[in-house]
């Protein structure tokens, strides 16, 4: 642990025969779950709604205005380097194949291409932010 602590690392994941052990630098709060206790006035457990991740970030789409989202889940990166200027910004025009991000993967670095012709409306993530698979990252006015 010394040695991830000491590099640049941001996240290790190791899966080997039954064991399973994730590490992250990245600040990430996670909420306990509440703990039901039981009654016999009411049942242990309630319906919930379920509503998936897509159907949400889904709801801001509009004819015109649609989301360039995340084909898989990792750190994204929203610049070629630290010290360069990012793939795309609010109000820059991008054509379908234009590189918009990178995300990282089991340090695999993909390129992501836009699959929308428009101008970015909006930027939907920071830099190293985590992604899940299906998140929107941009919003495209298209046009």
């Amino acid at each position: 642990m010394d040695e991830f602590n000491g590099s640049d690392m941001r996240e290790l994941e190791i899966t080997s025969e039954g064991f399973h052990i994730h590490l992250s630098k990245n600040e990430v709060s996670f909420e306990k779950p509440a703990i039901a206790k039981e009654s016999s006035e009411k049942p242990a457990i309630e319906a919930v709604e379920d509503v998936s991740v897509s159907e949400k970030s889904k709801a801001f789409e509009k004819d015109d205005v649609k989301a360039i989202r995340a084909p898989m889940v990792g750190t994204i990166y929203l610049k070629p380097e630290p010290d360069k200027d990012p793939y795309v910004t609010e109000g820059m025009r991008v054509h379908k194949g234009d590189i918009v991000c990178i995300i990282e993967a089991m340090k695999m670095m993909t390129e992501i291409k836009s699959d929308l012709d428009g101008v970015i409306s909006e930027v939907l993530v920071e830099n190293e932010d985590l992604v899940e698979f299906d998140q929107p990252l941009f919003k495209v006015t298209e046009g």
